[in-house]
């Protein structure tokens, strides 16, 4: 099994070998086991609510549950790119940018394992955003 050190020291022409390619689907569905982990703790927190007579702790009591309901959204949708990635690996295309086509780098995806998008490319589409929202 690579370890990170072992990923990185390759040669930039060994870029997405199968050693890559297995390390990355093996962080990628660690994350998703996670994340479904987490999803199964927060089902059950939410079904062991207490009834308390107080206003000021049940408010206390929904704030969480609120919270930890969005947390949870936000994790479902990291599951959405989670299983996409782990499509680009499935087809070959994991690891390039989908609008230049070139390397997004290894230091890129073991920051952000799920990115479909080099920096520079990245930069442009968040100046686009950052242009058309103001």
């Amino acid at each position: 099994m690579l370890t990170e050190p072992e990923l990185l020291a390759m040669p930039e022409d060994a870029y997405m070998n199968p050693a890559q390619l297995a390390y990355f689907q093996r962080l990628l569905e660690s994350q998703r086991q996670i994340l479904h982990d987490n999803m199964r703790l927060t089902s059950c927190h939410l079904h062991e609510q207490h009834d308390t007579p107080d206003p000021a702790d049940r408010a206390s009591q929904e704030e969480s549950h609120g919270l930890e309901l969005k947390t949870r959204e936000r994790e479902r949708k990291h599951l959405k790119s989670i299983a996409a990635a782990l499509l680009r690996i499935g087809d070959g295309r994991y690891g390039y940018c989908e609008e230049t086509g070139e390397p997004i780098g290894l230091a890129r995806l073991l920051a952000r394992p799920t990115t479909k998008l080099c920096l520079q490319a990245q930069e442009r589409h968040e100046r686009r955003e950052r242009q058309f929202n103001h």
